[in-house]
């Protein structure tokens, strides 16, 4: 299935489900109704599902939980030689351990080793699978509080139950949606076993190989519908054992995107103004449509090859389709790559970077997407209110000093994480000998490897050997602040919101939901990412393009 095909098919299927899992996934954080087995976990942890709470409990709760789950995932895999299933592997170094736990607890799973010979089938389904569906869940938790305080008209000062939200998250959306396409991909031929690895003999040359197997499957279910990224082995979803068919691919890709674009019908429904969440989904479309032009063209005009520049790209996809999922998967968190990002041409590697410089809101990963666009279309009310003269107000709330300082406060952490990482790793002895090469290259490497552990995405540039001391410590702590301090301040934030009461809509208030408002929230979007970076970049893949 060659050419522009799985495009039309991928974005056929977001349409079929956007309504549907929009509105069932709006029911689900607004029911009052708890399920039995809902009930029963609340017991055993001692919550009172029926306690709504402010922002800063709800931020504890977030935070405290997280904390938890690292040093739970790192004992797992520091042990995992004592635990079954594991095959005689060592646990990792302690440095490699603390990267990889903060990894896939921020739902970042960037990764500095091979999933097939580093990790044990207990640590990849007890460790690194549960983090999958736990970390998806707490970005969807954090984004439906700040829908919930949008919607809240009555100044209550309440957000939600973050253990309430968490629960039905993870068992009424992410749970069956990842069981059925685990399903569809073992159907498809992805490995799904508890085997040991296997000697098979090669009648062409003669020798033993050595082939592993494990609960794949229902791994690269989770990793892709939870924007996680992350691969059971090292060629991500390019190893034929995770994604073997081109429908598979395209399968995956639809995965990946599936939540973040249906999250923003959920936020229509939620605060009861539909064609907002439709001009949150054009923002978010027309971003996307722009990266994905820019990166197709680029490699479908580059090189002598008929099919355009096919070097890092399976052949059993090509360029197109390759080119979709690097888009995807930069422009949301997820970590999944299907293809050498370090092979693209340097105008298409620098628009996969920027993707993520961006704050990867295009869609966005679960959650995150959401709650970062709805940041963005605070700041385009204050910027567009002071243009034009009107009170600036976003559904009925009043945006103030406080709301700006906080909405500039969450911009800032990003760029200050990989401009900070990037100029102190330049000029520490021997980093230059974890890159691939030097020059613009090089330090493009570097850039994309801080850009995607502070935007928690999580995919390589490839080419750097990530797993040096100074790099797996100062990545992971990019991670741990890329991912923790946006949440806190999106949760301020919410909180600022949920205690202001509702103000009717007037003649002098601004539209938020007509196209003209939706051009000028991408130009911002478009603005903040590329002026912040540009010095960056013209350094980097520009700076390679015009060599």
């Amino acid at each position: 299935m060659s050419g522009y095909i799985p495009y039309v098919i991928v974005f056929a299927m977001l349409a079929a489900v956007y309504v549907p899992l929009g509105n069932y996934m709006a029911r689900v954080f607004t029911s009052e109704k708890h399920w039995r087995i809902e009930q029963v976990f609340y017991r055993l942890i001692g919550i009172n599902a029926q306690q709504s709470v402010g922002w800063r409990s709800y931020a504890q709760s977030v935070v405290a939980f997280s904390i938890v789950c690292i040093v739970a995932l790192y004992l797992i895999i520091r042990l995992q030689i004592f635990l079954p299933w594991h095959f005689d592997v060592p646990p990792m170094r302690p440095d490699q351990a603390w990267n990889t736990a903060v990894s896939f607890v921020t739902n970042t799973n960037w990764q500095t080793y091979s999933g097939e010979t580093a990790m044990t089938l207990f640590s990849q389904m007890f460790g690194l699978a549960v983090q999958n569906f736990l970390s998806a869940g707490v970005g969807i938790c954090v984004a439906v509080s700040l829908i919930r305080a949008l919607a809240d008209t009555r100044g209550s000062g309440h957000i939600g139950n973050f253990w309430v939200d968490l629960t039905r998250c993870v068992i009424r959306v992410l749970l069956p949606l990842a069981a059925l396409a685990t399903v569809f991909l073992i159907s498809q031929g992805v490995v799904q076993n508890l085997h040991a690895p296997a000697s098979y003999h090669s009648f062409s040359s003669g020798t033993s190989q050595l082939l592993p197997g494990g609960p794949v499957a229902s791994q690269e279910a989770i990793k892709e519908l939870g924007t996680n990224g992350g691969g059971f082995f090292n060629a991500n979803s390019a190893h034929p054992f995770e994604n073997p068919t081109e429908y598979t691919n395209i399968m995956e890709i639809f995965l990946i995107l599936v939540i973040p674009v249906c999250l923003t019908r959920t936020f229509g429904v939620m605060v009861k103004h539909k064609a907002q969440g439709t001009a949150v989904l054009g923002v978010m479309a027309s971003i996307f449509a722009i990266s994905l032009a820019v990166v197709n063209y680029a490699e479908a005009h580059i090189g002598i090859s008929a099919g355009g520049g096919l070097e890092g790209k399976e052949l059993r996809f090509g360029v197109a389709p390759s080119s979709l999922f690097a888009v995807a998967t930069t422009s949301t968190s997820t970590g999944a790559i299907d293809s050498a990002h370090s092979s693209y041409s340097p105008i298409g590697g620098a628009m996969l970077t920027l993707n993520m410089m961006l704050g990867e809101l295009s869609p966005g990963g679960v959650g995150t997407g959401i709650y970062t666009m709805l940041i963005m279309f605070v700041l385009s009310v204050f910027i567009a209110g002071l243009m034009v003269g009107r009170t600036p107000e976003f559904l009925g709330k009043r945006i103030q000093v406080p709301e700006i300082t906080l909405v500039s406060l969450f911009i800032l952490v990003m760029p200050v994480l990989v401009i900070a990482g990037v100029g102190v790793s330049t000029v520490i002895p021997g980093i230059r000998q974890a890159l691939s090469t030097g020059g613009p290259h090089g330090f493009t490497e570097l850039v994309y490897a801080f850009t995607s552990a502070s935007n928690n995405n999580g995919s390589a540039f490839a080419g750097i050997h990530a797993d040096a001391p100074w790099l797996t410590i100062s990545l992971a702590v990019a991670m741990f602040l890329g991912r923790f301090l946006p949440i806190v301040f999106a949760l301020a934030l919410a909180g600022r919101f949920s205690r202001a009461n509702a103000i009717p809509e007037t003649a002098g208030t601004l539209p938020t939901h007509r196209p003209l408002f939706i051009a000028v929230v991408v130009g911002i979007c478009l603005i903040v990412g590329a002026l912040t970076f540009l010095p960056t970049l013209v350094l980097g893949p520009i700076a390679e393009a015009v060599l």
